[in-house]
C-alpha cells in the first residue's frame, strides 16, 4: 500500500486522538452501556442502543487510525524550505479572474480542512501547482470550469492549530 503523506503535527494530532479513543472515550461508553443495562429490557433501551452504537463508531475509528499510522510518511515541515511548491508549502494565489487571493498549505488527506486552508496533497488544486514557484501560472479543473490562477507566494510554516 502507498505511503500517506502527513505533517508532524498533523501526525501528533492524530495520535493523541488515538490514545483519546483508546484510553478515554472507549472506557465512558463501557460504563454507559453498563449503566443501561442496569435500566433493565433493552430492547426498548434507547440509551442502551446510543451507547452501543457510539461504541461501534468509536471502534471503527480506532480500527482506522491503527491502520493508517503505520502507512504515514511524517514530514516536518518546519525543516523544509525553498522556492518551488511542494508538500507542506503555504502559498497565496490569485484568482486572474476575479483577483481574490487566497492562502492555502499542502498537508496530507487525512489533515486537510479548507476552513482552516489547509488543503490534501491529493487535491486537484494542489497537484495543479506543486512544482511550481512565484509568478507562474496554474490551471485548476474545477466542477464549474477551468479557473486560473497565479502564484503570488510560496513560503514553508509550521502550523499549530
Amino acid at each position: 500500500m502507498d505511503r500517506i503523506p502527513i505533517t508532524l503535527e498533523g501526525f501528533n494530532k492524530l495520535k493523541a486522538e488515538l490514545d483519546r479513543l483508546k484510553n478515554v472515550d472507549s472506557r465512558e461508553v463501557i460504563e454507559a452501556i453498563q449503566e443501561a443495562r442496569g435500566h433493565g429490557d433493552l430492547s426498548e433501551n434507547a440509551e442502551y442502543d446510543a451507547a452501543k452504537e457510539r461504541q461501534g463508531f468509536i471502534e471503527a475509528r480506532i480500527n482506522e487510525l491503527e491502520s493508517k499510522m503505520s502507512l504515514f510518511d511524517v514530514i516536518d515541515i518546519s525543516k523544509m524550505s525553498g522556492d518551488k511548491i511542494t508538500f507542506g508549502a503555504t502559498v497565496t494565489l490569485e484568482n486572474v479572474d476575479t483577483e481574490e487571493r487566497k492562502h492555502y498549505s499542502i498537508v496530507g488527506p487525512d489533515e486537510a480542512d479548507i476552513t482552516k486552508g489547509r488543503i490534501s496533497i491529493l487535491s486537484p488544486l494542489a497537484r495543479a501547482i506543486v512544482g511550481k514557484k512565484a509568478g507562474d501560472d496554474a490551471i485548476v479543473q474545477a466542477p464549474g470550469g477551468e479557473i486560473e490562477y497565479e502564484i503570488i507566494k510560496v513560503e514553508f510554516l509550521s502550523h499549530k492549530d
